[in-house]
């Protein structure tokens, strides 16, 4: 990733309700000031923020879906932890990125500030809780204090989606999973073609080694060689040596590692017939625990979607073991779109107990920016509700008719809407009923008071039959089991009001 530029260090004051008043005075309510005619208050959103609208949200709960779909599939629970934790839980485990975590200056006596991300957080969860194995999924909103770019989907606030199994278990068992449950996620939520990018720390530690790195550079190096996705080798070179102290010739033996990368099998082979490893125990046990990992991949289907890349190193300070990123091959607009690997030593930074983990997270904000691109590019709107049927009077005077329709729908749970004023006009009902996308319109009107019947359209054949009032919940029930709800067109103008 490419090192941001940081803003100054910015502070979120929290008044702790439970904050001691002094004696001498008694405590006043505070009024809230009144703005001065002709003042404007500012309505934009805080820098690296944004609302929301229904479309968009329709987009996001469907893909939220979508990955929890995933997630459970594979035996996953979730767990929620504090949107902030005590500071001393999250120093020192980001590297260099620890500058971007936003502090609190909280009045409670305690040291605060926002989570980073959800590993961290995790991991302190099992330590606390005495947890010896758990799957789990956690979707929450972690902050960053980065200069975003919210165009390639990089914010100050956003979502994470998060995978992690901790506990003792066979070599790259679990591991592999997580790979392939990152290709299950990408396919489901068609985001386009992508392969993961994948090595293993232990390796590139190993390779440090062999090119001569002091062992108390191999962290900041290997925040260096992280940059080599966005950076060209000679920044990157020139960062090594001119900013972290690294020997010019230690930089160029570095070059010829980190410019490697190919198919799993095929890059392994020709670093174990090169001997460019053997030198280094680290590195020749990373290469033997890569060879069964890509037999795991083989089996699981998922082999052709990884790419061995020495240049890959993840900056983030806990990783143990292996490490990967997914990334977009027909676009490179908005970086990785998923990220994670191997963290043994976490936990245990937090407990009497180390509990081996892996795991990953789903870059889901630039997923988002990525779909909701492709949907402005073929002006398109998202059918923003569920609504199954709506409810409408041709003649006046049928308010309550409508109302007894709509409970009797909504007590055997159909989605169900009708219109908020007493005496609608018929055109309008019909074109919200039209412009959003739902099935069943119900009619209600003088003849069929008369006859104590409802009349039913389907908006998307065009057909209307009548039914009997008594009993007609069933009826619409069993019409509804036959429309393919999957099948309704996403393209919707809502511009009408009910």
């Amino acid at each position: 990733m490419s090192e941001p530029t940081v803003p100054s260090v910015e502070q979120i004051s929290i008044q702790d309700k439970a904050a001691p008043v002094e004696k001498t005075e008694k405590a006043k309510p505070a009024l809230a000031a009144k703005p001065k005619k002709g003042n404007k208050v500012s309505l934009k959103t805080p820098k690296g923020t944004q609302d929301y609208n229904p479309q968009q949200m329709t987009i996001r709960e469907q893909v939220f879906s979508d990955i929890k779909t995933c997630f459970k599939r594979h035996g996953a629970v979730t767990i929620e932890t504090p949107v902030f934790e005590l500071r001393d839980t999250l120093t020192g485990k980001y590297g260099e990125d620890s500058k971007l975590i936003y502090d609190l200056a909280d009045q409670g006596g305690e040291i605060c500030s926002l989570r980073y991300d959800l590993t961290v957080p995790f991991a302190r969860y099992v330590a606390a809780n005495g947890v010896l194995n758990i799957k789990r999924y956690h979707i929450a909103r972690v902050y960053r204090r980065d200069n975003p770019v919210m165009t390639k989907g990089r914010f100050r606030e956003f979502y994470q989606c998060d995978f992690d199994i901790a506990g003792e278990y066979d070599l790259m068992v679990p591991d592999s999973e997580c790979l392939r449950l990152i290709c299950e996620i990408l396919d489901q939520v068609k985001v386009g073609k992508y392969l993961i990018k994948l090595n293993h720390r232990k390796l590139l530690d190993g390779i440090f080694a062999i090119c001569g790195v002091p062992a108390d550079k191999f962290r900041t190096i290997c925040s260096a060689v992280d940059k080599l996705d966005k950076s060209p080798w000679a920044e990157v070179r020139t960062e090594m040596v001119e900013t972290k102290g690294l020997e010019p010739a230690v930089a160029d033996k570095i070059e010829a590692f980190v410019k490697l990368s190919g198919k799993p099998f095929e890059l392994l082979a020709k670093l174990r017939e090169t001997k460019m490893c053997d030198s280094n125990k680290d590195a020749v046990e990373a290469l033997n625990q890569m060879e069964v990992l890509f037999e795991y991949l083989e089996c699981f289907g998922c082999s052709d979607k990884i790419l061995f890349d020495l240049s890959l190193a993840r900056g983030l300070d806990y990783y143990t073991g292996i490490i990967y990123e997914a990334i977009l091959t027909e676009q490179d607009r908005v970086g990785s779109i998923a990220a994670g690997g191997r963290y043994d030593g976490l936990v245990g930074m937090y407990g009497k107990k180390d509990v081996p983990s892996v795991g990953f997270s789903i870059g889901i904000e630039r997923i988002f920016t990525i779909l909701e691109e492709e949907y402005t590019k073929k002006n398109q709107k998202i059918r923003q509700n569920a609504t199954q049927v709506f409810v409408a009077q041709m003649d006046k005077s049928l308010i309550k008719e409508r109302l007894l329709i709509c409970t009797a729908l909504w007590n055997a749970g159909v989605n169900t809407e009708y219109s908020y004023k007493v005496n609608p006009k018929g055109g309008n009902q019909l074109n919200y009923a039209n412009d959003n996308l739902i099935p069943l319109v119900i009619f209600i009107g003088k003849s069929e008071m008369e006859t104590n019947t409802l009349s039913v359209k389907n908006m998307f054949t065009g057909e209307q039959i009548s039914i009997p009032r008594e009993g007609f919940v069933t009826k619409i029930q069993d019409l509804l089991s036959k429309i393919d709800m999957n099948a309704i067109p996403v393209t919707s103008n809502t511009t009408s009001t009910k």
